[in-house]
């Protein structure tokens, strides 16, 4: 099974990826890792005098527009090609924030359930310059508006609902 986990920033997405790892099995990298590792560090690394990729997704927050963009460039060609990369080798695909490659990837169905992690009770919602999915377009929607407990039960109603 392959899950798109998606939502606002630090809406909680990786911690919900984290459970889903501990307690279902399944394997994840954050989609900004693995955009670091794959080509961001190269682009970025004299701009802003990282040393390693590590640096670079540390500091992806303080320029997320511009990770947006580096990203939509990369899939320019075929807006669904990072997704099917990252499901080439995981089973979590943890941050997409494009509308365009959100719809081809499920035009091409790179993954089989869409995820939404909610937290906008508690933290803002993310510009529109960086983010350009709604939670409309989820299958599921998780909310993370409480504490961990909670999460976890939301997180156990969903995956025992899918599965």
């Amino acid at each position: 099974m392959k899950l798109l986990v998606i939502g606002h920033g630090r809406h909680g997405k990786d911690t919900v990826c984290d459970i889903l790892k501990i307690n279902y099995g399944f394997n994840f990298i954050s989609s900004s890792e693995f955009c670091a590792k794959l080509f961001i560090y190269d682009k970025l690394k004299e701009k802003y005098n990282y040393n390693n990729y590590e640096q670079c997704y540390i500091d992806r927050h303080n320029h997320r527009a511009e990770w947006y963009d580096l990203i939509s460039n990369y899939n320019e060609d075929n807006a669904a090609k990072l997704g099917t990369e990252i499901f080439k080798e995981y089973d979590i695909y943890c941050g997409l924030r494009n509308h365009k490659e959100f719809i081809a990837m499920k035009d091409q169905k790179v993954f089989d359930y869409a995820l939404w992690v909610d937290r906008s009770k508690i933290l803002p919602k993310e510009e529109n310059n960086s983010m350009t999915l709604d939670i409309s377009m989820a299958d599921y929607v998780i909310d993370n508006n409480k504490d961990i407990i909670y999460l976890r039960e939301q997180i156990n109603a969903v995956m025992n609902y899918i599965l």
